[in-house]
């Protein structure tokens, strides 16, 4: 008798795949709204600068939105009156004075107690790296009036410009920045180097510093912003008018002056322009700069 045998192989299932529900549409729809929300963000951003750039240029006030326009009237006038009113080739000096003071007394401490507080071991280092960030949180106003007297009184450093280097002397956040960037170096360049009889300076001259040059750029580029727009202690330590940067110069002229000239809005304007104006300048020489070192690279196998 034959018996038969029911057909149990599997089938093949059949998949369905989700409906397409326009997924390429949104992305290609995203690539191209990304753009104008990029362009319009930018000029959102820029249009106060734009504006006080304008502003500065006008020979007679125009708070319309019409001003926002460049005419045909624009001038000069206004940096002239203030280069009149106040010395604004000492004003630079002087603040080059200080902020240069200040960036170079910033890199050189902040390299020097990265550097320990990254490499050396020594008792109490981690309590003292903790005291650094702690000197973070105190605002700086809480210090002015003892530094006024421990450095005008005291030290009799006032209308100088160590008295105005001083308390910016030595930065934490340099200090932090440094030390973060020191400890992303391999332990095996300093073994080596240890090892070769290189000492402590040699190695921190000759091997940490050149691979951590975007550190330094960064420390000197953030310390540029701090001295060259400060105002209050400047304003507390100088009194004679020669030995005031340019922050403290133009507030003074903004102050007193500017009410009185023929375009009181184009003068307030033009002060701020020239004190942003090295800044700004600054930071376009050296924003290519702005690069991570190849770190790794310095160690084989």
């Amino acid at each position: 008798m034959t018996r038969v045998v029911p057909d149990i192989a599997p089938r093949p299932v059949e998949r369905r795949g989700k409906p397409q529900t326009g997924g390429r549409g949104s992305g290609r729809g995203w690539t191209v709204l990304r753009p104008i929300l990029l362009a319009a963000g930018a000029v959102a951003f820029r249009f106060p600068f734009y504006y006080m750039l304008i502003g500065s240029l006008q020979a007679e006030p125009d708070t319309s939105p019409a001003g926002a326009l460049p005419s045909a009237d624009l001038t000069l006038g206004n940096y002239r009156d203030i280069n009149e009113r106040i010395d604004l080739l000492q004003s630079l000096v002087n603040s080059g004075i200080f902020t240069g003071g200040v960036i170079l007394a910033t890199v050189v401490f902040g390299v020097l107690a990265g550097y320990a507080l990254a490499r050396l071991s020594f008792r109490g280092r981690g309590a003292l790296f903790g005291l650094v960030l702690l000197v973070q949180v105190v605002p700086f106003q809480l210090l002015l009036i003892p530094l006024y007297v421990l450095i005008v009184r005291s030290y009799g450093l006032a209308d100088s410009y160590l008295g105005m280097i001083l308390p910016y002397a030595i930065n934490t956040t340099a200090v932090f920045v440094f030390r973060q960037f020191f400890l992303q170096l391999p332990d095996d360049l300093f073994a080596a180097a240890r090892t070769d009889g290189a000492g402590e300076v040699r190695i921190l001259w000759s091997i940490a510093l050149p691979l951590v040059r975007p550190a330094l750029l960064t420390a000197v580029l953030l310390t540029f912003i701090g001295p060259w727009n400060e105002f209050l202690w400047p304003f507390l330590i100088t009194k004679q008018a020669d030995m005031q940067p340019l922050a403290v110069s133009l507030a003074n002229y903004m102050t007193n002056v500017a009410a009185r000239t023929a375009n009181p809005y184009g003068a307030i304007l033009a002060g701020p322009c020239v004190l942003a104006a090295p800044a700004v300048a600054l930071f376009v020489a050296f924003q290519r700069h702005f690069t991570s070192t190849n770190i790794g690279s310095g160690v084989k196998g």
